[in-house]
């Protein structure tokens, strides 16, 4: 495994550059699809494609699974339908096949499952994207070993060996009746080991009172707990009339496991959507407005407390914002160290991208600021608290969210860099820190403005 460190990556891209195919194809043939693929997502959009036709067939197939989408897509259109059928379809899994082809328009999917030679390939593909996103069925693959329970120990090691020809892994045999219902399981061991003689049939060596398996119409959470708690490495799937149709992996699993963590994560950290660092700045700007609208009503609803409770008409109106503006700024810190903790956790964002990802982590500021800032002058100037404390309010609150968003995206970088956990980044150290720059900026405006207005 090569560390894909920043004076490795610029190899690679000084190899693209000055046209050295057969270098750059000896350099990505040395690396793990996934490490390929993390290449792939670094590199400049103008190269992905030029990287991506140097690798060997079996390479691509393996490549496309692992890219990001918006890449992978890209990848995808340059496409002819006989290749993504013989160099995608037919050099993966089903269920990596099917996640691969799912985002095709129906009659680019049609064009591609015309060319696929393999009919039962074609079929598995077929049937995988029948089913719902987010269920077993559509998790699962339907490549898997299984016997029929009437079988001898012979037939049964004779139709194995067939069906092992196109299974990476051969976790678990299971059992079936002539019906294909699924019936129990078979390790290796006990065929081998238990069987009293060649004739031995497999009902008689099968298990069944330990028997897990998941219904094609479970969610992906429910199969990812069964695998937790019953220590599975493969689950097998059934339909509703029990027979067996597929398995799931324990890789597949872990997926959804940590998707899960992350989904939970970034709704703990004020973000509404599933996204990741590469999505664009408008998706990212959609999925981080809402909490930010819902922290604007609280801040709007807490100078009315403030102004409620006023003791003193000699307090400085300026005072009354004060939990708005530090209440933002420490969100809007939260939502980007968030995004940027867990893309480190990924490997989707690394310290050799910081000036990329701080000019889009400004567009995604300057969005939301200008949408916060424009609905807190507008609310606040028709509330009546005044033409220059709605300017102040408003233009301080794009400087905060900016400068927040910039300051929050930073910082775990920095730490990164420095070898420091920086999920430390998500915690009081951000939003302290934004809590004090906001507000000496909020006074710096308002004493700014109080001047050229009075």
């Amino acid at each position: 495994m090569k560390e894909l460190n920043k004076k490795y990556l610029d190899k690679l891209q000084e190899l693209i550059t000055r046209g050295s195919d057969d270098a750059l194809s000896e350099q990505l043939s040395t690396l793990h699809p996934t490490d390929i693929a993390e290449v792939l997502n670094q590199l400049k959009p103008e190269n992905i494609l030029k990287a991506y036709k140097l690798l060997s067939d079996e390479l691509k197939s393996e490549v496309l699974v692992d890219l990001h989408d918006e890449i992978r897509d890209g990848i995808l259109r340059t496409l002819t339908s006989k290749e993504i059928a013989e160099d995608v379809i037919e050099g993966l899994e089903s269920d990596d096949a099917a996640d691969v082809v799912g985002d095709l328009s129906d009659e680019k999917l049609k064009e591609v499952m015309s060319h696929v030679k393999d009919e039962e390939t074609k079929s598995d593909v077929l049937d995988l994207l029948t089913y719902e996103e987010g269920t077993a069925g559509a998790l699962m693959g339907k490549e898997l070993v299984q016997v029929e329970e009437t079988w001898t120990v012979t037939q049964a090691i004779k139709e194995m060996r067939i069906q092992a020809e196109d299974i990476h892994n051969v976790y678990t045999i299971y059992v079936v009746d002539t019906n294909g219902l699924l019936t129990g399981r078979l390790s290796l061991q006990r065929l081998l080991l238990t069987a009293t003689s060649t004739r031995s049939l497999v009902g008689e060596l099968k298990t069944d009172s330990d028997l897990v398996f998941a219904k094609d119409t479970d969610t992906e959470e429910v199969v990812a707990g069964y695998m937790e708690k019953y220590d599975l490495i493969a689950l097998p799937v059934v339909d509703a009339e029990g027979i067996l149709v597929g398995r799931i992996t324990i890789d597949d699993a872990i997926d959804v496991i940590i998707e899960e963590a992350e989904k939970d994560y970034q709704l703990a950290s004020g973000i509404t959507e599933d996204v990741e660092s590469h999505d664009s700045t408008f998706t990212l700007t959609r999925a981080r407005l809402p909490w930010l609208l819902i922290g604007l009503i609280g801040g709007i609803g807490g100078a009315y407390v403030i102004k409620w409770f006023n003791l003193s008409d000699n307090i400085t109106p300026l005072v009354l914002f004060i939990p708005l503006i530090a209440a933002m700024g420490g969100n809007v810190g939260v939502q980007s160290s968030a995004i940027v903790v867990q893309g480190l956790a990924t490997s989707s964002i690394n310290t050799t991208n910081i000036i990329s990802r701080l000019t889009k982590e400004l567009g995604v500021g300057l969005l939301n600021g200008v949408i916060c800032a424009v609905i807190i002058f507008i609310i606040t100037y028709l509330l009546s608290f005044g033409m220059e404390l709605s300017i102040i309010v408003g233009l301080s609150l794009l400087c905060v969210i900016v400068f927040a968003a910039l300051f929050g995206t930073l910082v775990p970088l920095v730490l990164e860099k420095r070898n420091i956990d920086p999920a430390l980044a998500t915690g009081p150290f951000i939003t302290t820190a934004n809590d004090i720059i906001g507000l000496i900026i909020y006074f710096s405006i308002g004493s700014f403005i109080s001047d050229i207005m009075g």
